[in-house]
């Protein structure tokens, strides 16, 4: 994944140009832990935004794969954004009213793929989201977690389309500092073998 001169400019309702991203370039390696530090209103979320295609720059390219973006059709985007990366946000945008299997089995929905709960389990498992007596949370309701677990849901989401590239977007700041530290290890072991940024 590489970024060249990345620029994104907004215009404010006053009609105003605002940069977000001035000439950015960077190359990540194919695994590892990235962070982007910034303070607020400095343009992580919108690079973020950029790197997974959820927005477009207004010139400068993004490359996946040796392809550049700027040849990317709206389909080539929704399969990246499908099948290569994977998102957490920092509100979790989770369904309340939804089971833990019924969110994370989301994400392959989208991918026309069913998913059963022996597919989700050991995903589950894995990011500890287990009971007292090691049976998974897969039946539980969203509203009935913790804020740790529902991050930790978030994961399972990004995690279940085994996606190359992992996003977070300040995925600790709705947690507590204990929590969050457990989530940013959680993070690290993941990096071991894909990109988290």
């Amino acid at each position: 994944l590489k970024i060249k001169n990345l620029r994104k400019t907004y215009e404010s309702k006053k009609k105003a140009q605002i940069q977000a991203l001035r000439g950015v370039s960077l190359s990540f390696s194919e695994k590892g832990l990235v962070f982007i530090l910034g303070k607020s209103g400095s343009g992580k979320s919108t690079l973020l935004n950029l790197l997974g295609g959820l927005d477009r720059p207004t010139s400068g390219e993004v490359i996946v794969a040796g392809r550049s973006s700027n040849n990317f059709s709206e389909k080539d985007f929704d399969a990246y954004r499908n099948n290569y990366v994977g998102f957490v946000f920092q509100e979790f945008n989770l369904i309340d009213n939804y089971t833990v299997g019924d969110n994370v089995a989301l994400a392959l929905a989208l991918q026309k793929k069913k998913t059963s709960k022996k597919d989700v389990d050991p995903i589950l498992k894995e990011l500890e989201l287990t009971d007292d007596k090691g049976d998974t949370l897969y039946d539980r309701h969203i509203n009935e977690l913790s804020g740790g677990q529902k991050q930790r849901v978030a994961i399972a989401r990004a995690l279940i389309k085994d996606p190359k590239i992992i996003l977070a977007d300040e995925p600790t700041g709705a947690l507590d500092n204990e929590t969050g530290i457990e989530l940013y290890e959680l993070l690290k072991k993941l990096s071991s073998n894909k990109l988290v940024i």
